[in-house]
């Protein structure tokens, strides 16, 4: 080897052997994770997809620049992951951190800033130092970026439908959200085609500005259509997922089986129904109680056939959002504040990749869900209470003042009550062996032949609630954003939900699932760190200068020893 070395060429052959190793190492990306949680490994959908890039892909995030410590972490582990997405992106993909609209002129910056609030992306005001040693001062952060490929754009909120009130924990889901963000929005702005979503009318379906978001986020990312359950003769098999929100009309028989053949033909359905008629404009207009009672929408034989029993109950829980109450009068005049309403019910996420790192789904007057026993047909829940609920059996009278003693507050002890469960399988329909003749012979006419045993990828969604996915129309703003209630203006995560629902009944790719990340938040203790600070002051800047001269010391005195 020394030999080689001390030849003519030796050292550009030894330049020309590192490169090629270099090279062929690049083709092989790889890299030693030893944390827990594997937080620097990528998913295997999503290196899948970044190596099959057809096209030049560029992300563009606004996280850059002078942020509090929380943003500076979220920052550096946005750029560690896309370096990771680079090293199988290869030539294919690129990202870089900018200052929004930083280097434009002041009309083009403002433009700029608005274009990407009409995206979604809007800003935080947060409090950053200037300087060391100087004050802090308010600045703009925008967590988000854009996925360039083409001429398409998408927008990414890296903190959208998580919590605004849980600071470090916030930003430490963000984290663990950074794969699915990034490679989600990468699989959006790939499409060539979109998925159809039926939604279904005929049964009072709500068709006015109250899904005016609903409809929005579909006109987004998938090719929405209404289907008449009445009038139509079957659903198609393209359509990719049948939406039934909030029906006020019963069923017939004859819509009940075209729902039960989509299904048995592995299709999507999506069920928000509201079981009882129970409605808070009603209780605001009377200014007085009323009792709830059974819409009849003559479903329960068929979700029971399918292993799902929507109770006849209303659910109340101590995690509750707020309405306006009148508590007293002064100059003649009613003083009215926000108060907590157990009707309101603050819905938490499970361990699904749907509804996993999700702040909190508003959700208006649910009932609880049970599962049954259906062959073949796995179920999950996807929403459930607090830990502190209770199921109110109809008939329930329904008051402003549901709460009012401590007596009843000790009553909230049913833990995680259902609310939305997603059921997957084989289900068999409700329609085998009770299916008349003729209609048997009228679906095979139509070349639409009768199943009685659904087909793979066969998925049913069902919650306790039609309201879950409509928004508030304010006479001043109109519609609102879903799940934001109108008295405390807070953003719940409904829409996310919604979306991350949607992306799991359509998309193959997988990339769904990088949702159930989790990263452990190792905080250090303040106390004990004060408590120990000279030790690790002289550990950290002491021991490695006395190391240091140890070594020096050892070095001059081989050293002196050999010549001497």
């Amino acid at each position: 080897m020394k030999k080689l070395i001390s030849s003519r060429f030796g050292i550009l052959l030894l330049i020309v052997v590192l490169a090629g190793i270099n090279y062929i190492v690049s083709f092989f990306p790889a890299r030693l994770d030893l944390t827990a949680e594997q937080r620097y490994t990528l998913s295997k959908p999503t290196k899948r997809m970044l190596m099959e890039l057809p096209a030049p892909v560029t992300i563009t995030v606004f996280l850059k620049g002078e942020f509090p410590a929380g943003f500076r972490k979220l920052a550096n582990s946005a750029e560690d992951m896309l370096r990771s997405f680079k090293e199988y992106g290869r030539g294919n993909f690129s990202f870089r951190f900018i200052q929004p609209g930083e280097g434009l002129e002041a009309d083009a910056k403002a433009a700029f800033l608005d274009s990407l609030r009409m995206m979604g992306l809007n800003p935080l005001n947060v409090k950053a130092q200037a300087k060391e040693g100087e004050g802090s001062d308010q600045r703009l952060v925008y967590p988000g970026a854009l996925v360039s490929y083409q001429d398409r754009v998408y927008p990414v909120d890296l903190l959208q439908g998580l919590s605004s009130n849980e600071g470090l924990n916030t930003l430490n889901s963000a984290e663990a959200l950074l794969e699915y963000k990034f490679a989600g929005a990468i699989e959006k702005v790939l499409r060539d085609s979109v998925p159809i979503v039926a939604y279904a009318t005929g049964n009072g379906e709500i068709e006015d500005a109250r899904v005016e978001d609903l409809t929005n986020v579909l006109l987004n990312n998938y090719y929405p259509q209404k289907i008449d359950l009445n009038t139509t003769a079957y659903i198609p098999d393209e359509v990719g997922v049948l939406l039934i929100v909030k029906p006020t009309v019963a069923f017939t028989e004859s819509e009940k089986l075209k729902i039960d053949q989509y299904l048995m033909g592995g299709g999507k359905v999506v069920m928000a129904l509201d079981p009882l008629n129970a409605e808070f404009d009603s209780l605001q207009r009377a200014q007085s109680d009323f009792i709830a009672f059974d819409r009849g929408l003559n479903l329960q034989d068929q979700l029971f056939k399918y292993g799902i029993r929507i109770n006849p109950d209303l659910v109340q829980d101590i995690q509750s959002d707020k309405v306006p109450l009148v508590v007293g009068v002064v100059g003649g005049k009613p003083q009215m504040e926000l108060i907590p309403f157990p009707y309101f019910v603050q819905l938490n996420g499970t361990q699904h990749p749907i509804s996993k790192n999700l702040d909190k789904v508003l959700s208006y007057f649910p009932s609880s869900i049970d599962t049954v026993t259906a062959p073949g047909v796995s179920k999950t829940m996807l929403l459930t209470t607090s830990k502190n609920a209770r199921a109110l059996q109809t008939p329930a009278i329904v008051s402003l003042n549901s709460v009012k003693t401590e007596a009843d507050l000790a009553t909230f002890i049913k833990p995680d009550i259902p609310v939305g469960v997603l059921a997957e399988g084989a289900f068999p329909s409700m329609f085998a062996n009770r299916l008349p003749k003729a209609t048997a012979d009228s679906l095979k006419a139509m070349n639409r032949p009768f199943r009685n045993m659904a087909a793979p990828g066969a998925t049913l969604v069902v919650l306790s609630d039609g309201d879950i996915f409509l928004n508030h129309v304010n006479n001043q703003e109109g519609p609102l954003p879903m799940g934001v209630n109108p008295y405390t203006r807070y953003p719940f995560a409904n829409k996310e939900f919604f979306q991350n629902m949607m992306e799991y009944l359509v998309s193959h790719s997988g990339i769904l699932e990088t949702r159930s990340k989790d990263f452990t938040l190792r905080l250090i203790d303040a106390k004990k760190a004060e408590q120990e600070r000279t030790y690790w002051q002289l550990f950290n800047i002491a021991l490695p200068v006395a190391l240091m001269i140890a070594l020096i010391a050892v070095f001059q005195w081989r050293r002196k020893k050999k010549y001497n």
